[in-house]
């Protein structure tokens, strides 16, 4: 066991931070297949919380003091279980929901405006004088937000400034200025564009069910910036085919990267490769905050943002 700590980095999409990390500690990269006589040395796991943990691998690491999820939602981290050991678990909270706002809105704009649709008709010659998109306006368009957390209230505060009233719904009331929908089924029923915006955990995989896409309807607007795992990813392609719902317009996927064969030929569907948080400054921002727990955890200080109890 050396005196300078370790760093696991466990998911591929995280190496750019290895620069960042090497300048305080030692990194390895779970993909290149860290030594086993460096078993002793990791002192943290760097994570991103849409994957599960590998729990074969932490009870092999007898130093580890850190589960530091990089990202602001921690939902596939099995926290219990880490507490169950002693091992705390950071997070990035705060950093990047209005980003992640602006996206889904974006995807909104781009869905029922459509950009993109419009950009690729234009270049592959399809303007003719004789041509025109026609495109609903937003105004008026009701919009349904489940669950109203931070990115929630993000969203629901700029779709009020595009004159769309907003509807949410959540299995816990709380204080709010915009009403909450009696259930999930009638939120989807009365809404134009649903927008997911929830935490993913063990008891709403699947949430946004067939009913749900249904409800929606053919004329509805289906968002997700939330897990791509709160959708029935298959009812979703089967209704959008049929024309059961209208639109899609998806941020995250049940896998990632989603197969791209799969969504060959779905229409009326905007897809963007889980891109709406992942701004520079957000990014700077989820570094600096990763910097500092891992600081903590080594020096045994208390966690700059720990996932809370």
């Amino acid at each position: 066991m050396t005196d300078r700590p370790a760093v696991l980095i466990m998911q591929r999409h995280l190496a750019p931070l290895t620069p960042f990390l090497e300048s305080q500690w030692t990194v390895y990269r779970f993909w290149e297949g860290p030594p086993v006589e460096a078993q002793a040395d990791i002192r943290a796991l760097v994570v991103a919380g849409e994957f599960e943990l590998d729990k074969a691998l932490i009870e092999r690491l007898p130093n580890l003091k850190l589960i530091a999820c990089f990202t602001s939602g921690y939902d596939r981290i099995d926290v219990a279980w880490c507490r169950a050991r002693g091992l705390p678990v950071s997070h990035a909270p705060g950093v990047n929901h209005e980003d992640v706002a602006d996206h889904a809105i974006g995807l909104i704009l781009a869905a029922r405006r459509q950009i993109a649709a419009g950009d690729r008709a234009l270049r592959a010659g399809n303007w003719t004088p004789d041509s025109k998109m026609i495109t609903p306006s937003l105004n008026g368009q009701r919009v349904g937000i489940v669950g109203l957390g931070a990115i929630g209230e993000a969203v629901a505060r700029r779709a009020e400034a595009l004159r769309m009233p907003v509807t949410w719904w959540g299995p816990r009331d709380k204080d709010a200025a915009w009403p909450r929908a009696a259930s999930l089924i009638k939120l989807a029923r009365d809404s134009d564009i649903l927008v997911v915006a929830c935490k993913a955990d063990d008891g709403n995989i699947g949430l946004i069910s067939r009913a749900v896409i249904e409800a929606l309807g053919p004329q509805g607007l289906l968002v997700n910036v939330a897990r791509g795992q709160l959708i029935d990813e298959d009812g979703l392609i089967a209704a959008l085919k049929d024309g059961r719902l209208g639109q899609a317009a998806l941020d995250v996927f049940e896998d990632e990267p989603t197969d791209v064969a799969k969504w060959r030929g779905v229409p009326n569907t905007v897809l963007t490769p889980h891109t709406g948080g992942a701004t520079t400054e957000a990014v700077q921002g989820m570094l600096g905050l990763l910097m500092e727990n891992l600081q903590a955890a080594f020096t045994g200080n208390a966690l700059k943002t720990p996932v809370p109890d």
